[in-house]
């Protein structure tokens, strides 16, 4: 198997445009390159969800990628509109949210992979969203590391940044790097599908497809320019000077100490005068000479750091509505983007409080906003809450899911400084669930707290948690946790939000791959028609207490599996309801 970077054709123009890409369509027929991304995308939960129409993951087939291969051989290949719905934000508004068909998803991977290949290397260092190996703590450490001494935080947000992408300018964009007419076709042409509300058709005039696997990819090409107006042009203009210049005061002071010390007639006034040097400013805030400007950006939120004046940070701020208003054809949103005084205020950035010690150091806290939302999701009226919906659940389920939210919390403020703000958070959650759990067996809070409590060890510190176990004969038992983690601040922690793409370290075929190029049903043993069947989890095959349970789904249990390789006979005889007949005489079944 080739790599994306490996099988792109590029070829350098000694001119201004740099480097292109050119015969990128053909790329597409690389059937390689379309197993690698059924691989990837059969492991997500919206692989079964359907869109405009019926089809969705299950029934996959490699005859399925030649047919897609052999349209996009003959340009015959069209878009389906997505279905959109409407999902809750946290201020309590909707975003609308696209899902494609399993085709259409299918093509985008493959054109993402193509894509990333040639312009992940390319993108700014200070771009972190939607992005291999890097993501909200990477941005956040940044800050944490670098920005020393900043005086004003410029707080930047996109007004409806994805939906008013500007469909000519992305394709403009595109151009500078791609000579490829009909690769840009095909791009258009998704931009362009429109989609489905309520099963009404809309067309679509600016933005990149909500919920598209591709959108990120693109959304990041299009502010990329962003990036290179802020790091080309404004961060050489107000960045200058070495270091800033001593405030007279301090360099009085310090030259009494040195002649002082010099005579060495009279030490004690030499320790008065140093600790009266502490108290004095050394440097000069207001140095004309001395400037820093530094910037982060995360999708469509970005912050930027300065060390001058508030008036220039003003002028930077309108720099930079101007550039995305004639350049991007976005608008800032005017409530949401303003200039923070770095010592005596906090910016929002990334669901934190970003703010400056006295030391200059940059501090990272949890904001109280975001704590007491988090709390309310279990309490109601002030009071802990039990959840009706999952008392139905086992108690395995129960405290796996608060200990898998509460875990997911935990860590995404590992470098808060104020984490311990958390243990409040702990509480309610604990009691919630005891409370869920003692609805279920109509029991007490007590008894159940004294029945699941557990201990574990964390960074060789004995801590109190809950516990739940399943005993399987034969296995290792299952553990389900809540609790038990420090709420120490581990700013050494390295969380990784994007999972490792394994492709940039060479291909490796997954074990699903690999049972489907096998080409044999692995219920009759059959060769002819094979395709995949799938279930969106486990649980949907409903053997949990059923002995009579079909052998197929046993198996797919058993070993965890969410797919089985079939005929196109039993597959069909399985979504018919009947159990396929297996074949003894062959020895690869299950």
């Amino acid at each position: 198997m080739q790599n994306a970077e490996t099988t792109l054709s590029v070829y350098e123009d000694r001119g201004k445009r740099g480097l292109h890409l050119e015969r990128v369509y053909r790329q597409l027929f690389n059937k390689e390159l379309w197993l690698q991304a059924y691989s990837r995308l059969a492991q997500n939960a919206g692989a079964m969800t359907k869109g405009a129409t019926q089809e969705t993951v299950d029934g996959m087939s490699e005859r399925k990628i030649e047919d897609l291969i052999q349209l996009l051989r003959q340009e015959k290949y069209e878009w389906t509109p997505v279905r959109r719905i409407l999902i809750p934000k946290t201020n309590g508004k909707m975003r609308p949210l696209g899902i494609p068909t399993w085709s259409d998803k299918l093509l985008q991977e493959v054109m993402r992979s193509i894509l990333e290949a040639y312009f992940e290397p390319q993108f700014s260092l200070n771009s972190h969203g939607f992005r291999p190996n890097r993501g909200c703590h990477s941005a956040l450490k940044d800050i944490e590391i670098a920005w020393t001494g900043t005086k004003w935080f410029i707080e930047g947000d996109i007004k409806g940044c994805f939906d008013n992408i500007d469909h000519t300018t992305l394709m403009s964009t595109l151009r500078d790097k791609i000579h490829d007419e009909r690769f840009l076709k095909l791009v258009e042409n998704l931009l362009k599908a429109g989609y489905l509300e309520r099963w009404e058709y809309h067309r679509t005039l600016s933005g990149t497809p909500q919920g598209g696997i591709i959108s990120p990819l693109l959304a990041n090409i299009y502010m990329d320019r962003l990036d290179g107006f802020v790091e080309k042009t404004l961060v050489p203009e107000y960045t200058k000077g070495e270091i800033r210049k001593r405030t007279r005061e301090y360099q009085r002071c310090s030259c009494r100490i040195r002649r002082l010390r010099k005579s060495g007639t009279d030490p004690e006034r030499v320790k008065a005068l140093l600790k009266e040097r502490k108290t004095i400013p050394s440097n000069d805030q207001m140095d004309p000479d001395y400037r820093r400007l530094r910037y982060i950006r995360y999708a469509d939120d970005f912050l930027l750091g300065f060390q001058g004046p508030r008036d220039e940070a003003e002028v930077i701020k309108r720099r930079i509505g101007d550039f995305l208003r004639d350049n991007l054809k976005l608008e800032m949103s005017a409530e949401k983007t303003k200039i923070t005084h770095a010592a005596t205020e906090k910016a929002c950035f990334l669901g934190y409080e970003v703010g400056v010690q006295s030391r200059k150091n940059i501090e990272l806290r949890l904001p109280l906003q975001k704590l007491e939302g988090k709390i309310a999701k279990y309490a109601k009226d002030g009071k802990p809450v039990h959840r009706p919906e999952m008392i139905d659940a086992s108690d395995f389920d129960i405290i796996n899911t608060y200990g898998s939210e509460y875990r997911g919390i935990v860590q995404y403020y590992a470098y808060a400084r104020n984490r311990s703000w958390l243990s409040r958070l702990s509480w309610y959650m604990v009691t919630s669930m005891l409370k869920t759990l003692a609805a279920k067996h109509k029991s007490t809070v007590a008894v159940m707290a004294r029945k699941f409590r557990s201990i574990r060890l964390d960074n060789n510190k004995w801590m109190r948690c809950f516990m739940a176990t399943v005993e399987r004969p034969g296995r290792e038992p299952l553990y389900a946790r809540f609790g038990g983690i420090s709420l120490q601040r581990q700013p050494l922690s390295i969380i990784e939000d994007t999972p490792i793409d394994l492709d940039r370290k060479g291909y490796r075929r997954s074990e699903l791959l690999a049972r489907l190029l096998a080409r044999t049903c692995e219920i009759c043993g059959s060769t002819e028609k094979i395709e995949v069947h799938h279930v969106r989890k486990l649980a949907d095959l409903k053997v949990k207490g059923q002995k009579d349970a079909p052998a197929w789904k046993q198996s797919m249990a058993s070993r965890k599996r969410k797919t089985l390789v079939l005929c196109n006979k039993c597959h069909t005889t399985i979504h018919a309801g009947n159990n396929p007949t297996r074949n003894r005489t062959t020895t690869n079944v299950f």
